[in-house]
């Protein structure tokens, strides 16, 4: 009877809010059917809501706990260490908070995902700002900071991400587009384009039976 090997291949893919991350990864989806996105704050939220009967992620942080929203972000991170196939985790390597910046990517969430690479996107602040100004969404969640504040929390995401990647034995691979798009999209179609080859890239190297 032949081996059937299949490929595992996980990515956490990082940015800081608003930066255009989520349309990407729908990129990628849209060119990549094979891929799989997990978003670790929707699968702490289906955790979540049968706990707590929430009604949106935004309820999270307010109603649960901070020790149970740990186990909760830790299950979460086991669910998605378990797939299958080429994934890739969207989530972000370090969270703003009016306390402070608190770690995305704790080792034990690591650990529990067994990433083979952490992927870091970066901007120019200027193009951060000029999308969360069109998003709703994250305007109302996070105000509009300066693009002073913006570099900062990239920077040090950036750092968190280093570091990630480090507890985790992993590759580290940072992704840039620091220049003014020509037409709309352009960041996400070449950063989409970009994270599918590299993938591939890995799925090459990356063969479990």
């Amino acid at each position: 009877m032949l081996n059937v090997l299949t490929v595992m291949v996980r990515v956490i893919v990082t940015s800081v809010p608003g930066s255009g991350k989520t349309t990407i990864l729908r990129i990628v989806r849209e060119k990549a059917a094979d891929v799989v996105v997990a978003n670790l704050g929707d699968f702490m939220f289906e955790i979540a809501k049968m706990r707590y009967n929430l009604r949106s992620r935004d309820e999270m942080r307010r109603v649960i706990p901070v020790e149970e929203y740990r186990n909760v972000q830790l299950e979460a991170a086991r669910q998605i260490g378990a797939m299958n196939g080429k994934v890739l985790i969207d989530t972000h390597a370090l969270i703003k908070s009016p306390f402070g910046y608190y770690p995305g990517l704790p080792p034990d969430l690591l650990d529990a995902i067994r990433p083979h690479a952490v992927v870091f996107l970066d901007f120019r602040p200027e193009d951060i700002l000029e999308r969360r100004s069109k998003d709703e969404d994250v305007s109302r969640k996070r105000g509009m900071e300066s693009v002073e504040e913006i570099e900062e929390h990239q920077r040090l995401s950036e750092v968190a991400a280093i570091a990630a990647a480090s507890h985790a034995k992993c590759y580290y691979v940072k992704l840039s587009c620091r220049y003014p798009q020509s037409v709309p999209f352009q960041h996400a179609q070449e950063l989409s384009s970009r994270l599918i080859e590299y993938l591939n890239l890995l799925e090459s190297s990356v063969r479990v039976t």
